[in-house]
C-alpha cells in the first residue's frame, strides 16, 4: 500500500494582479487620508442640492445667477444671526438661573425624598453630586474643545465657499466630473445627478417642515403656561429637532425646565405633551414627509443612522438618510441586478439606456464640454419626464434625434 503523498497548494499571482492589489491598497489609504475632504465635499453637495432650486426660481424671474446667490447668502446669514440673537441669550439666562437655584432645589428634593425610607439611596446619591464644581468642570471641558471648535468653523467656511462656487458655475463644475466618465454614460450620470438633487432637496424640505411644526407646537404649549422666553425655547426646539435619536430629548429639556417652577402639574403636562409630540413626529409626520422622497425602509433608516452616527457622530447621523437614499437610487439607476430583480424589464431598461447613450454621443459629437453637459441634462430630464408620465421614452428620444439631424 502506497503512502499518501503530501499535497501542497501553490498560488501564483500575475504582475497585473499584483498591480491591482497595490492600487486597491493605495486607494484605501488615500481615502482614509482624504476622509475630511470627502466629508466637506458631501456637505457642499447637500448645500448645492438645497439651494439650487431656489437659485433657479430667482433665475426664472429674471434675476441673474450671481445676484440670486448673493441674495440667498445674505438672507441665510441674516436668518442665522437672528436665530442666534433670539435663542442664545434667553437660553444662557435660563441655564444661569438653573445653576444659581440648583443648591436650593437640591435641598428641597432631599427634604422631600427624606420622608420615605425607600428613597434613602437616592438621597445619598443626590447629596454626593458636586454641584459647586460642575460649572468649573464644564468651563474647562469647553476650553479643551476650543481648538476643535475653531477647526470645525474653518471647515464650515470652506464648505460654504465650495458650495457657492458649485452653484455659481454649475456647468463648469459638472464638466470636470463628466470628463472622468466615458461619454456613452454621460446621460446616466446626468440622471443620477438629477436624482440626487431631488433627494437632497426633498430631505432638506422635510427637515424644514418638521422643525417648523415642532417650533409652533412648543411655542403654543409654553405660551399657554405664560413662559417668558417661549419663542426662544421653541426656536431652540426647532433647531435641535434635526438631530436624529436624541434631538427630541434635547428639544424637550429646556421646555420642561421652563415650567419647573410652576408646580408638578405643569411639569407633568409639558413633559407628557412633548413626549406625545415626539411619538406623533416619528410615527406619523416623518414617514409622510420623507416617505416618497427617500423611499427607505424602517430597517434601512435605523441601520443608516447607526452607521452615520458611528463614523461621524452628529454630522454623520444628519447625512445618513440622504446618503443612504442616494446610494439606493444610484444602484437602481445603474441597473444593478439584486437577487430576485433580474428579468425582461431590467433588460429592456438597459437597452433603452444604450439607445439614449448612442443618441447623446451623436448630439454632442462637436459640442464643447459645457454644451455636452447641457445636452446630457436635457436628455436626462426627457427620460425622467417620460417615466413619470408613463410614455415611451423611445418616442421622445427619436424626436430629439430628428431635431438634431434636421
Amino acid at each position: 500500500m502506497q503512502s499518501d503523498q503530501a499535497r501542497s497548494l501553490r498560488v501564483e499571482l500575475s504582475p497585473r494582479t499584483l498591480v491591482y492589489i497595490l492600487v486597491a491598497i493605495a486607494a484605501v489609504w488615500l481615502a482614509i487620508q482624504l476622509w475630511t475632504v470627502f466629508v466637506v465635499f458631501v456637505v457642499a453637495l447637500v448645500l448645492v442640492g438645497t439651494f439650487d432650486p431656489l437659485v433657479g426660481w430667482f433665475e426664472r424671474r429674471g434675476l441673474g445667477r450671481g445676484r440670486a446667490l448673493a441674495l440667498i447668502f445674505l438672507g441665510v446669514t441674516l436668518a442665522i444671526v437672528a436665530v442666534l440673537l433670539l435663542t442664545v441669550p434667553p437660553l444662557v439666562g435660563q441655564l444661569q438661573h438653573i445653576i444659581e437655584n440648583a443648591p436650593a432645589e437640591r435641598r428641597k428634593l432631599v427634604a422631600f425624598l427624606g420622608q420615605y425610607q425607600w428613597a434613602t439611596p437616592f438621597v445619598k446619591s443626590i447629596r454626593a453630586v458636586p454641584i459647586d464644581s460642575l460649572v468649573v468642570r464644564a468651563g474647562d471641558a469647553l476650553l479643551g474643545y476650543s481648538a476643535d471648535i475653531l477647526t470645525a468653523i474653518g471647515y464650515a467656511v470652506t464648505t460654504i465657499f465650495l458650495a457657492l462656487y458649485l452653484l455659481a458655475e454649475p456647468r463648469r463644475a459638472q464638466a470636470v466630473l463628466y470628463s472622468l466618465v466615458p461619454r456613452h454614460h454621460h446621460v446616466k450620470l446626468a440622471q443620477i445627478m438629477v436624482g440626487l438633487k431631488k433627494i437632497v432637496g426633498g430631505y432638506m424640505r422635510g427637515q424644514l417642515i418638521t422643525s417648523v411644526v415642532i417650533t409652533i407646537f412648543t411655542f403654543g404649549l409654553l405660551t399657554a403656561f405664560k413662559v417668558d422666553d417661549a419663542l426662544a425655547i421653541a426656536m431652540f426646539a426647532g433647531l435641535t429637532d434635526v438631530i436624529p435619536f436624541i434631538g427630541g430629548y434635547i428639544a424637550s429639556a429646556p421646555a420642561i425646565a421652563a415650567v419647573s417652577g410652576r408646580g408638578a402639574a405643569a411639569l407633568l403636562i409639558v413633559a407628557g405633551a412633548m413626549f406625545a409630540y415626539q411619538e406623533f413626529e416619528s410615527r406619523i409626520l416623518v414617514p409622510r414627509v420623507y416617505g416618497r422622497t427617500l423611499r427607505l425602509s424602517p430597517a434601512l433608516v435605523l441601520v443608516s443612522l447607526m452607521i452615520g452616527g458611528t463614523l461621524l457622530g452628529m454630522l454623520g447621523a444628519l447625512l445618513a438618510l440622504p446618503i443612504a437614499a442616494g446610494v439606493q437610487m444610484i444602484v437602481r439607476e445603474l441597473r444593478v441586478e439584486l437577487p430576485g430583480e433580474a428579468g425582461p424589464l431590467a433588460e429592456a431598461m438597459r437597452q433603452r439606456d444604450d439607445r439614449v447613450g448612442d443618441v447623446y454621443e451623436e448630439m454632442s459629437e462637436h459640442a464643447s464640454a459645457e454644451e455636452a453637459v447641457g445636452i446630457a441634462n436635457r436628455l436626462a430630464e426627457t427620460v425622467r419626464a417620460s417615466e413619470l408620465a408613463g410614455t415611451r421614452v423611445s418616442q421622445e428620444i427619436a424626436k430629439l434625434d430628428v431635431d438634431k439631424k434636421g
